[in-house]
């Protein structure tokens, strides 16, 4: 199946698990030289209502979505454990650990 990443951008992230929705996809992470896509990247929402920056994002591995409709995109993943808290600029960045795939 062929998605194009303007498709996704369309498209809200929701949790099969518990239902959450997660938000819309504004990223996609690619194995390089691959060209595999290797997950999703979904904002978790802005602080205060936007007036201190963005929040923390969602990191989804690939593996993990389970089936892309017309209007949403399931996955099967625990939300908090793929949570990636934005760093401040200038400070190193570690992944979540979500699907039992370690991101960095």
């Amino acid at each position: 199946m062929a998605v194009r990443f303007t498709d996704l951008q369309c498209k809200e992230v929701i949790c099969v698990s518990d239902g959450r929705r997660l938000g819309y996809v504004t990223d996609v992470k690619v194995e390089m030289p691959e060209g595999r896509v290797a997950a999703l990247v979904v904002p978790g929402g802005s602080r205060m209502c936007g007036l201190f920056g963005k929040g923390d994002e969602y990191v989804i591995p690939w593996e993990c979505v389970r089936r892309i409709g017309p209007d949403i995109v399931l996955v099967d993943v625990n939300p908090d454990q793929c949570r990636v808290v934005r760093p401040k600029p200038g400070l190193p960045t570690h992944g979540p650990r979500c699907c039992g795939k370690k991101w960095e």
